[in-house]
């Protein structure tokens, strides 16, 4: 029996310190491996690189990704009817129970990889419960006036946990593999026995059937359409990406149809799973459209940059290939100083001004601060790179915590646990597809002007015709895995036809300065595609936040929706956004 309830303003702390941990493990998670890899792999006796092992590498990546992305509107769904804090407390304890499972494998090589890839699936399952209401339960315990500030401080720790998740992977990977894991046990116990004890349900539940019909469609539709992008991004045939593999083909068409009947289906339904209407809000539909294309442009910033970094600015400062994935992570730190500076001050000035200014602003610096990152030459002064890094992170967080208040304050009260899984689905979706689309832009880049600068620089360099040219017809996408994992990417790419070399030869190939002067120029190429692409979507994004107007807060009792033919018309003067704010405070 759990005991008596908190007061009010006391509780609302304790929901907002729970949540926010539970954000934070979830999010460090979904981004602790990606610098940890290699160290896992030589654990379990994997080569990565190896033909039919790029898919371990992948579903080691996006199956958290694709797992928390298609579940997050059932569970949110599952928590409106039966309890938020019930789905809360178990997605505690099943993402701790993955954690544990994930450091205990003791098989080796492809069966190794196969387990751990589940265990991440069993952990991705617990963190979708926990993205699916913290915000609800957070939306349920403050005031309006503060919800701002409460869902600030909780959505930057969420976003801040993907780059933390970096620099914990690069620095207990090398100590032991298994630390990447164990490293949450003992927070996910302490959160859930804390959220047992403490978290009480304050919403409105609202029985009602689960939409079996639509969960299904919806599912197989959204990891259909995953499962095309994680494949499209690897070679296939003798083709530098899977785009035109009829597999890769039949699963983005079909999964698309699918979703189209699983909109047709939730028109049908008395109780549907993703409740439509809800789009008939005008801060619900914009302020969504916003932070799924910031998502869309934030996403594959994390591998762009650390490839950066790894194949090209870290060996030529230094540092030897097997170091490059630790001090990447630490590089990039200024990116997550900037979001924790920026998200909670800009959720408390979006409680007293409004969320629309900051959401708006945000963008339009996320922009200008990624066309900044482009305009740096490959070998760039850091303490530029680390400034641009900082406003990147600072104009995000500037935007993340008045678009998340304004979405959750939007919703009616029974309708905040499905809503906010909506909501979390469009970002964690975007950001598989940012990976696919970055991705797809590097590649793209690299294949106009790698495979002539690799066969050059090695005839050059005295590696025979036949094994430079070998070399150099090899997909982009594989030189791309070498630099990210930390592997030299010339020795693992020419393998044993090195020790033929002359010893002369070998070590100029293999050394710290070969494969970053020749990867320097088509790897630019293709940075350009790809941060011109997040510009974009930050510039359309900062547009939806503009328009976004109408009601800011939810008021029960009344119908909470606005003609969407009234999205592109500026708010008139002096308009309010439907808000009841305490005096001294501004509606807008």
């Amino acid at each position: 029996m759990k005991p008596a309830a908190p007061p009010a303003d006391r509780y609302k702390w304790i929901a907002l310190s729970n949540t926010t941990l539970g954000m934070l493990m979830a999010t460090i998670n979904s981004s602790i491996t990606l610098i940890a890899l290699p160290d896992i792999f030589r654990g379990i006796g994997v080569n990565p690189l190896a033909p039919g092992n790029v898919s371990y590498l992948l579903w080691m990546l996006m199956g958290f990704l694709v797992v928390t992305a298609v579940l997050v509107v059932t569970f949110g769904r599952i928590g409106d009817i039966y309890g938020r804090v019930k789905m809360y407390e178990l997605g505690f304890a099943l993402f701790t129970l993955g954690s544990i499972l994930l450091s205990v494998v003791w098989m080796q090589g492809g069966a190794g990889a196969l387990y751990l890839i589940a265990m991440r699936v069993v952990q991705g399952l617990g963190a979708a419960m926990l993205m699916a209401n913290s915000a609800a339960i957070l939306t349920d315990a403050f005031p309006p006036n503060q919800r701002g500030l409460a869902l600030g401080i909780n959505n930057v720790a969420a976003i801040a946990g993907s780059f933390i998740g970096l620099v914990m992977g690069g620095l207990l990977g090398p100590v032991d593999w298994r630390l990447v894991f164990l490293v949450s046990v003992p927070f996910g116990i302490l959160g859930t026995i804390w959220a047992w004890l403490k978290l009480e349900e304050r919403g409105v539940r609202r029985p009602a059937r689960l939409d079996w019909w639509g969960n299904l469609t919806f599912a197989v539709g959204l990891v259909a359409v995953l499962v095309g992008i994680t494949y499209g991004i690897q070679p296939y045939g003798g083709q530098t990406m899977g785009w035109t593999s009829p597999s890769v083909i039949a699963c983005l068409v079909g999964g698309v149809a699918v979703l189209v009947a699983f909109c047709v289906i939730e028109t049908r339904v008395a109780e549907p799973m993703f409740h439509l209407e809800l789009f008939r809000i005008r801060s619900f539909t914009m302020g969504n459209l916003a932070a799924l294309l910031s998502s869309l442009g934030r996403g594959g910033l994390m591998f762009m940059l650390i490839i950066w970094l790894q194949g090209i600015w870290l060996p030529l400062h230094g540092y030897s290939f097997s170091q490059t994935p630790l001090w990447a992570g630490v590089y990039m730190v200024p990116l997550t100083v900037g979001f924790l500076v920026s998200g909670p001050a800009s959720g408390w000035l979006s409680d007293h001004f409004g969320a629309r200014p900051f959401a708006t602003v945000g963008m339009l610096a996320s922009a200008g601060a990624f066309l900044g990152v482009e305009a740096l030459p490959v070998d760039f002064s850091y303490a530029t790179f680390a400034l641009l890094l900082f406003a990147l992170g600072a104009s995000m967080g500037l935007f993340a915590s008045p678009n998340r208040a304004q979405v959750m304050n939007s919703l009616p009260s029974h309708q905040r646990g499905v809503g906010g899984g909506m909501s979390t689905t469009f970002q964690n979706s975007s950001m598989v597809l940012s990976i696919g689309v970055f991705f797809s832009l590097m590649v793209l880049g690299l294949a106009a002007g790698l495979p002539a600068h690799l066969d050059h620089g090695l005839l050059r360099a005295g590696v025979p015709a036949a094994e430079a040219a070998k070399v150099s017809g090899l997909p982009p996408v594989g030189t791309l895995f070498a630099a990210f994992l930390g592997y030299n990417p010339i020795g693992v790419l020419l393998g044993p036809s090195v020790h033929h070399l002359s010893p002369a030869h070998a070590a100029l190939v293999t050394g710290r300065g070969f494969f970053p002067s020749l990867i320097a120029a088509p790897f630019q190429a293709g940075l350009r595609k790809a941060f011109d692409f997040a510009a974009i979507c930050c510039l359309v994004a900062a547009a939806a936040s503009w328009f976004s107007g109408g009601r800011y807060l939810h008021r029960e009792g009344e119908e909470a929706v606005e003609p969407m033919g009234a999205l592109l018309q500026p708010l008139e003067e002096g308009e309010d956004e439907g808000v009841s704010l305490p005096a001294g405070t501004a509606g807008r």
